[in-house]
């Protein structure tokens, strides 16, 4: 990239609305620059419950409208990328002393039939006596109700949009902020910094703000503009321990406080719990979870299970900050909507600029269909919408079959570790022996750096999907970290960021 360059479009943000609205603009013919401050979805988008889903309870708030487009958009979502999004059964246990028995299957009925479904079944009530679901619950609780949503890995989803956009041309950066910009006639004029000190001058005919937490601060400081709209910072924080039950459903419990707490089988051994809601007032940079939470979470799941947890169950922790729209009269966080808002400042004869307020990861792919929409007539670009039939990188697996298209890539590589090719298949799909290379046994995968994890996908990862560090790796591309002995894990990580700091880098964004 040289000094001067121009773009159609400088898109500022790379969680998965950036991601996003980059690979959406980039299919449509235009020349676009993503830069990420940090590691692409190092903070909100690898920080969410991880679920494809039209939001249940959304439904209490009159979210209609929201709670129908998310529902549209899992089974586009589950057909474009199957090896990192997939069906999921939830069980919800019947407490009648929170709500009544009709209006969860009125809720259901509704959620059934809000938008088309062919991949996921309806749902239907059950006994718990003679559901597996049943058996970890406490005695007291005798029915519930099964319903269905999906899957998702959050921060794969942002890499493969990213990894998308760049084969469609874009230029991602990241580590990288955008530091000024000012229109000057029809273009903007941005200044960017990359973490290494680097000053780049470039020139775009738009900007799209994708800032996610930052989206005001951005726009006050390096835009210089004011906003219509504001978003309301929320804490969600999850916790991870070892495995609470042996199926593979999730649980959806209601709290007395009225809000939704997911137990969620994850990583083969744990169990996901979360998430929370609380104001947040710090830098999105730096959230993390308290004491309070932890046990707000314990408490939930111990008000459902036999086994009992506490905080010193706890495996890891991880938290984000939703920016929320802001609305009026919203007192709870948990009754904060969902939805989104894009606001378009173009003046007649002036660079455009786009600024994104909410959303949620579901509703990703039609926020950036809608997103360059709105830009297209600034840019003079005619091209139609065209990610809704398309796979993600790695996604192209026939009739989005992954059980047909694990068991081809196991015979193909029939010296690869059960466990390993599953992980493999799932993280990368067809992308999988890109991955594999030429290796034609372990020893080809070259150095262990930790169990399951060798030197060739490292170096796939660096040259193919922007990874720079340990925590890249082991936490956002992957969540190998979990899997690493407590021991060993600072060790481990050392490793793998020495190999970064020493090896020759073929392709440095």
């Amino acid at each position: 990239m040289t000094q001067g360059s121009k773009y159609d479009l400088l898109v500022v943000g790379g969680g998965i609305n950036g991601a996003g609205i980059a690979r959406d603009a980039a299919g449509r013919g235009l020349s676009v620059l993503l830069c990420e401050q940090d590691d692409l979805a190092a903070h909100t988008s690898s920080a969410s419950t991880k679920l494809i889903h039209g939001g249940l309870r959304y439904l209490e708030y009159r979210e209609f409208g929201l709670v129908r487009k998310a529902l549209q958009e899992r089974e586009t979502l589950l057909r474009a990328a199957p090896h990192i999004m997939w069906p999921l059964r939830f069980v919800m246990p019947h407490m009648p002393d929170l709500r009544p028995a009709w209006m969860i299957r009125a809720g259901l009925f509704l959620y059934d039939h809000l938008a088309r479904r062919e991949l996921l079944p309806g749902s239907r009530g059950v006994l718990m006596r003679d559901h597996p679901a049943g058996a970890p619950l406490i005695d007291s609780i005798k029915r519930g109700f099964v319903y269905s949503d999906g899957w998702v890995d959050d921060a794969r989803l942002v890499v493969l949009n990213a990894l998308g956009a760049q084969e469609r041309g874009a230029r991602i950066l990241t580590r990288t902020r955008l530091i000024s910009a000012k229109r000057v006639g029809t273009e903007w004029q941005a200044r960017l910094q990359q973490a290494n000190g680097t000053v780049l001058d470039i020139t775009a005919a738009a900007i799209a703000n994708a800032a996610g937490p930052w989206v005001g601060e951005l726009l006050q400081g390096a835009l210089g503009r004011k906003a219509s709209h504001s978003v309301r910072l929320v804490k969600g924080s999850h916790i991870v321990t070892r495995r609470l039950f042996e199926h593979d459903h999730a649980y959806i419990f209601q709290n007395p406080d009225k809000r939704i707490i997911f137990a969620i089988p994850y990583e083969q051994d744990y169990t996901l719990i979360g998430t929370t809601d609380i104001e947040y007032r710090g830098d999105p940079s730096k959230v993390a979870i308290d004491a309070g939470e932890i046990q707000y979470l314990c408490d939930s799941i111990n008000r459902y299970f036999k086994q009992k947890i506490s905080p010193q169950d706890v495996r890891w922790t991880y938290s984000g900050v939703r920016p929320l729209l802001e609305e009026e009269g919203a007192d709870n966080p948990s009754a904060v909507t969902r939805d989104y808002s894009l606001e378009l400042d173009a003046p007649e004869g002036g660079a455009a600029l786009l600024s994104v307020f909410g959303g949620k990861i579901t509703t990703f792919r039609k926020l950036a269909e809608e997103a360059v929409d709105k830009l297209a007539p600034a840019l003079h670009n005619t091209a139609p919408a065209w990610t809704a039939g398309a796979a993600l990188p790695g996604g192209d697996i026939p009739r989005a079959d992954f059980a047909g298209f694990l068991r081809g890539f196991q015979q193909r590589h029939s010296w690869l570790p059960a466990d390993l090719a599953h992980r493999l298949a799932r993280a990368y799909g067809t992308r999988a022996e890109q991955v594999i290379g030429n290796a034609e046994a372990l020893t080809g995968l070259g150095r262990v750096f930790a169990p399951g994890l060798y030197e060739n996908e490292l170096v796939y990862l660096r040259d193919a999907e922007w990874a720079r560090s340990a925590q890249d790796v082991l936490w956002r591309r992957s969540k190998l970290g979990l899997h690493v002995e407590a021991g060993t894990l600072d060790s481990v990580t050392r490793e793998i960021d020495a190999w970064f700091a020493g090896a020759t880098e073929r392709h440095i964004a």
